[in-house]
């Protein structure tokens, strides 16, 4: 049973607090701060991981190289590497990537999608570390 429901999107949940959580989607409320920099977080999971950046703390190695992650994600990625998986196809052209994240940006090439504009002078880019490197030339 999902008796919680929200009133932006109809979306359900089992618990009050779950339907909270959710909600900081539509209000962007971030009522997780850094106190090291301030930066705020909708959840707490996410703001423990930053604190990270100032501890130095990275609690995840990679037991083939001993390359160590603040995120185990991070390390499943790397672990990739070490195996060849690459379990992202994309469904236009068959070439596979290790993350996710690699794949949406591969099929920015087959969509034409170019979202990073540089304000300066007009140039756009697929990949928003290709509009940084581009802007330390001007």
């Amino acid at each position: 049973e999902m008796p919680y429901e929200c009133d932006q999107c109809r979306k359900r949940f089992q618990t009050s607090s779950h339907l909270l959580i959710h909600q900081r989607i539509h209000t962007d409320e971030r009522p997780f701060c850094c106190p090291n920099c301030g930066m705020s977080f909708k959840h707490n999971c996410n703001l423990i991981i930053h604190r990270r950046i100032h501890t130095r703390e990275r609690p995840f190695e990679c037991p083939e190289c001993g390359r160590s992650f603040t995120q185990s994600s991070t390390l499943i990625a790397h672990q990739r590497r070490h195996t060849g998986e690459r379990p992202y196809e994309c469904g236009e052209c068959r070439k596979s990537f290790t993350t996710s994240s690699e794949l949406i940006i591969h099929q920015k090439s087959h969509t034409g999608e170019r979202p990073y504009e540089c304000a300066e002078c007009g140039k756009i880019f697929t990949r928003s570390c290709h509009l940084l490197r581009h802007q330390r030339s001007h």
